[in-house]
C-alpha cells in the first residue's frame, strides 16, 4: 500500500447539494433562500451589530464623555477643618475615627483652604503647597506617606 490507493472510509465524504437546478431536484426557483427580503439577494452581508431591525446596542448608549478608569480618588480635608479639631497629630486612621473622612481610598490630601492658628503635626499621603506653607508657618510638621 501507498499514499496513492488511500481513500476515506465509505460515506464520509458526501457530494455538495447542487441548488437552483431545475423543478425536479426539490431545491429550485428559490434555492432555499425564499421570496423577497434582505437574504435572498446575491451579496447580502448582515452589518457588525445588528439586531435584527431593534436600535443596535452601540447606538442606543450614550455617546458622551469619557471616564477614567485609573483615576486616583483621594478623601479630602481643608487645613481650616484641622484647626478646628481637638488635638494636634492628624493621620488617615485619627482622622477616620473622628468621622472627619468616610473612607480612604486612595489616600488623604490636605488642602489649603481656611486659617490654621496653632501648631499642629500632619501625616499624609498628598499635601498642597498651600497647606503645607500654612502649617509650617504655623510653627507645625507635615510627614508624607507613601502612596498605596
Amino acid at each position: 500500500m501507498n499514499l496513492s490507493q488511500l481513500k476515506p472510509p465509505a460515506g464520509q465524504k458526501k457530494a455538495d447539494r447542487r441548488i437552483g437546478r431545475g423543478m425536479g431536484t426539490g431545491r429550485q426557483k428559490t434555492s432555499g433562500r425564499g421570496h423577497k427580503g434582505a437574504r435572498s439577494i446575491s451579496g447580502y452581508s448582515k452589518m457588525r451589530g445588528f439586531e435584527g431591525g431593534q436600535m443596535p446596542l452601540h447606538r442606543r448608549l450614550p455617546k458622551r464623555g469619557f471616564t477614567n478608569i485609573f483615576k486616583k480618588k483621594f478623601a479630602i480635608v481643608n487645613v481650616g477643618v484641622l484647626d478646628q479639631l481637638q488635638g494636634d497629630t492628624f493621620d488617615p486612621g485619627t482622622l477616620l475615627a473622628m468621622r472627619v473622612i468616610n473612607k480612604i481610598e486612595d489616600g488623604l490630601k490636605i488642602l489649603g483652604t481656611g486659617e490654621l492658628t496653632r501648631k499642629i503635626t500632619v501625616k499624609a499621603h498628598l499635601i498642597s503647597a498651600a497647606a503645607k506653607q500654612k502649617i509650617e508657618a504655623a510653627g507645625g510638621s507635615v510627614e508624607l506617606i507613601a502612596a498605596k
